[in-house]
């Protein structure tokens, strides 16, 4: 089966058994950036490298770009170097987010580089655990390699391109935040409450079901069409 978006625990754990797969940790708190990292050095998917959003998935230094900047290309060519990647290395990326959050930031970079194969672990670790599969605190070895990656710029929109596109009626702007933090009643992250002028809100935890997996891609596709209206895909843009 070649991995492309979604993975559930029962595959992962086929695969992670015949091996040449790499599996990122992607778990990470915005309350508390390090604890993730304590998390995994006691207990991870096995064979799992940790990926943190702050050190490997983003740029802090950047300034104006929100707070997460994506790293620079040669950046996330060193990380991906040391986990010992190449373009036909498989990933699995999961977080404790259900695969909603880091884990599908780190799916959506890979994708940005031309990764052939990536996914999200559908339920994040507590599909894992709730499948009966064990966790583990042994650290695997992995012999580095010496890649180079570029970001595909077509699929990136920086803020004064944003400002320009929303000048046109065909762009549709889709802020993924839960509606209090979109409305601007609970903000306790971001120095601004509220949201960007002329974006709509669709909570990413719309596109999860009760049990915390994706809904199914034909639920998915009919509820973004209903979202999208006459916007064509190609003019949405998503925050």
């Amino acid at each position: 089966m070649k991995l492309s978006t979604l993975i559930d625990a029962q595959a992962l754990s086929a695969r992670i058994r015949t091996g040449g797969l790499l599996v990122v940790d992607c778990r990470f708190e915005l309350a508390d950036p390090r604890r993730a990292a304590r998390d995994h050095a006691q207990a991870h998917i096995p064979g799992a490298v940790y990926a943190s959003l702050d050190d490997d998935l983003s740029d802090l230094s950047k300034t104006g770009l929100g707070r997460h900047p994506l790293p620079d290309a040669a950046a996330f060519s060193a990380t991906l170097s040391r986990w010992g990647w190449t373009p036909d290395t498989p990933v699995v990326a999961y977080d404790a987010a259900n695969g909603a959050l880091a884990a599908a930031r780190l799916w959506w970079m890979l994708r940005l580089v031309g990764a052939r194969e990536a996914a999200v672990l559908d339920g994040g670790i507590a599909a894992w655990t709730r499948a009966g599969f064990a966790l583990d605190a042994n650290v695997l070895q992995r012999k580095p390699t010496r890649i180079d990656v570029v970001f595909d710029p077509s699929r990136i929109v920086y803020t004064d391109a944003l400002v320009e596109a929303l000048k046109d009626a065909r762009t549709l702007l889709v802020d993924a935040r839960a509606a209090p933090r979109y409305r601007g009643e609970n903000e306790t992250l971001d120095k601004v409450a509220g949201h960007i002028p002329g974006a709509v809100n669709r909570p990413f935890a719309d596109n999860l079901d009760a049990e915390g997996c994706f809904k199914s891609a034909a639920q998915l596709r009919a509820e973004f069409a209903s979202l999208l209206g006459s916007h064509r895909p190609a003019d949405t843009i998503h925050s």
